[in-house]
C-alpha cells in the first residue's frame, strides 16, 4: 500500500512539473511573439557602393556618399523639364514632395511662381548633368560636409542646359550649396529617410575647368536664376 502511494505521489509530482514547464514554454512563445510582431517590416541600411573592400558601420548611419547620391537624384529630377516648364515643374514638386521638407517645398513654390510670372517656364526644356571630373569620388571632402549626425552640407557641380523649341538658351555650370536632413518620417513614399531642404547659399557662377581647389565662384546673373 504504501509503494502505491508513492507511485502515485510520484506521478502526481511529475505531472505538475510537465505543467511548470509547459507553462514556462508558453510564456517564452508569447515573448517571442511579442517581440517578432514588434519588430520592424522593413530596415534601411546604406551600404557603400564600392565593396571591394569590407565596410563595418552602425545601421542608422548614413554615409557621406549615400547623402550625395540623394542629393543628386532628388535635386536632377526637380530640374528635369522634358517638354514644358510651365506644365513639368510643378508636377516635379508635388511628384518628389516626400523627399523635400516643408520649408524647401514652400521655397520652391515660390520660385515657381515667381519663373513663371517672369515667362522663364514657358515651352522651356530643361536638365542638369554632373561635370565630369567634378562627382563625389573626385574630392569627396568638398563634395559632403558633415554637419551633424542629422544634417549635411552637398555641393552640386552641374551643368544646366534649357532650350526654347529647338534652340538652346541657357548653359551654365553652377554650384549648388544643397542642405540635406534626415526626415524618416514616410517610409512608404520616401525609404531613405532623407530630405533635400534646398539651399545652404546663393548658387554661383563656375569657371569652365577650374580646379576644385583655385575655383573662383561668380554671382549668378540678373534675370534667369541658375
Amino acid at each position: 500500500m504504501s509503494r502505491f502511494r508513492n507511485e502515485v505521489h510520484h506521478l502526481q509530482s511529475h505531472v505538475r512539473t510537465l505543467r511548470l514547464a509547459s507553462g514556462a514554454f508558453l510564456l517564452i512563445a508569447v515573448l517571442l511573439g511579442f517581440g517578432w510582431w514588434s519588430a520592424p517590416r522593413d530596415l534601411t541600411i546604406h551600404v557603400p557602393p564600392d565593396l571591394r573592400s569590407g565596410s563595418t558601420r552602425k545601421w542608422w548611419e548614413v554615409p557621406p556618399e549615400s547623402v550625395y547620391t540623394f542629393a543628386f537624384y532628388v535635386f536632377q529630377q526637380l530640374n528635369r523639364w522634358p517638354t514644358n516648364g510651365e506644365d513639368d515643374y510643378p508636377r516635379n514638386l508635388h511628384a518628389l514632395s516626400a523627399y523635400l521638407t516643408p520649408g524647401c517645398q514652400a521655397y520652391l513654390q515660390q520660385d515657381y511662381e515667381y519663373r513663371r510670372n517672369n515667362g522663364e517656364l514657358r515651352q522651356r526644356v530643361r536638365g542638369i548633368y554632373e561635370i565630369p571630373g567634378r562627382g563625389y569620388g573626385d574630392n569627396p571632402g568638398v563634395r559632403v560636409r558633415v554637419l551633424s549626425p542629422r544634417d549635411w552640407l552637398v555641393t552640386l557641380d552641374v551643368s544646366a542646359d534649357e532650350y526654347f523649341g529647338s534652340e538652346q538658351v541657357k548653359r551654365a555650370l553652377v554650384r549648388y550649396p544643397l542642405k540635406v536632413t534626415r526626415l524618416d518620417v514616410d517610409p512608404e513614399r520616401n525609404p531613405f529617410g532623407l530630405a533635400l531642404d534646398c539651399y545652404a547659399s546663393t548658387p554661383q557662377r563656375i569657371e569652365p575647368g577650374a580646379s576644385d581647389t583655385a575655383d573662383k565662384a561668380l554671382a549668378a546673373p540678373q534675370g534667369d536664376t541658375p
